[in-house]
């Protein structure tokens, strides 16, 4: 089973050496010329559509296996579905570029650097879970922490001292009145019996396509120390869509929308390209021990990578 071969190479990001040389020489087994580069692969050049995955994933998380139904384990849906389904379009032939990109976990380095070198395309497909659903909107994000600061006291006279920990959970709420936002770390106090002085929260805001949120957040620093790590606007697809939408009908299977609220390569490839997301599993479930992906699904959109061959030039 490919998938298995896939899933049991660890790839967390930075290690994905031996992913990319399966990948690579399974490509090359088929009689592709592959494009090497430190942060990716691809064959396939001049042409104008672009279908590209990652090949890394984040830290290991639970074994693969399966009941036949559903395949279980770290980077199954993750977007090693998406590889598998990529693969196996490439082994009855694409006419559209394949890339994979290492990084995707950790910051984009393996997108970042096909934009800078692929000199081709113009519109790119890029696989990550939307539960086959085409996900036309991309939000944007903000990721950014606060330290909030307060003053220390015995904690058995709090009246004496300002609690970060307490302020930090007000800040929190007024967050989440202001924000589409996800709290994804808290560090605060010493374990000692004190009240806290600081209290540091990293966190991640949802934009819409066209919204330009920074100054509104910028509002927060009266709470405390303010750091903005990152800065992502969001897109709307255009033709990628239509082109994908035409593939999915043409493969006899219904066509649904949805959006990606999660940064993902197509935010480095949309700076180039008109980008769509699509692809096998469920988004919720990824990072986590529960992450799976349906094995039928990974057929499914293989058969929409072949007929994508129809409705590109």
């Amino acid at each position: 089973m490919l998938l298995k071969k896939l899933v049991e190479i660890r790839s967390k990001s930075g290690n994905e050496e031996e992913i990319k040389n399966f990948v690579a020489d399974y490509l090359e087994r088929l009689g592709y010329e592959v494009y090497e580069d430190e942060q990716f692969i691809a064959v396939n050049p001049k042409k104008k559509l672009i279908v590209a995955t990652h090949l890394d994933t984040v830290s290991f998380k639970s074994e693969f296996y399966t009941d036949d139904v559903y395949a279980y384990g770290t980077g199954v849906a993750d977007a090693k579905g998406s590889v598998a389904a990529m693969l196996q379009a490439a082994e009855k032939g694409v006419n559209y570029t394949l890339s994979f990109f290492c990084n995707e976990e950790e910051g984009g380095s393996g997108s970042a650097s096909f934009i800078k070198k692929w000199k081709w395309g113009e519109y790119a497909l890029v696989m990550e879970p939307t539960q086959l659903k085409i996900a036309s909107k991309h939000y944007g994000c903000i990721e950014a922490e606060i330290l909030v600061k307060g003053l220390a006291a015995h904690a058995s006279m709090p009246e004496y001292g300002r609690n970060a920990i307490e302020i930090g959970c007000k800040v929190i709420s007024e967050l989440k009145k202001n924000f589409k936002v996800t709290i994804f770390k808290i560090e605060g106090g010493t374990g000692e019996y004190v009240v806290p002085d600081l209290c540091k929260i990293r966190f991640d805001v949802l934009t819409e396509p066209e919204e330009d949120a920074l100054e509104k957040l910028k509002n927060f620093e009266k709470f405390g120390e303010l750091k903005i790590f990152e800065v992502h606007k969001g897109f709307y697809s255009k033709r990628a869509s239509e082109i994908l939408e035409k593939a999915i009908k043409a493969a006899g299977y219904e066509v649904e929308y949805t959006y990606m609220p999660s940064w993902t390569d197509a935010i480095n490839l949309s700076k180039r390209y008109d980008c769509v997301v699509w692809g096998p599993g469920d988004l919720s479930l990824c990072h986590t021990e529960f992450e799976k992906i349906k094995i039928s699904d990974i057929d499914a959109a293989t058969n929409v990578l072949l007929k994508l061959n129809n409705f590109v030039d």
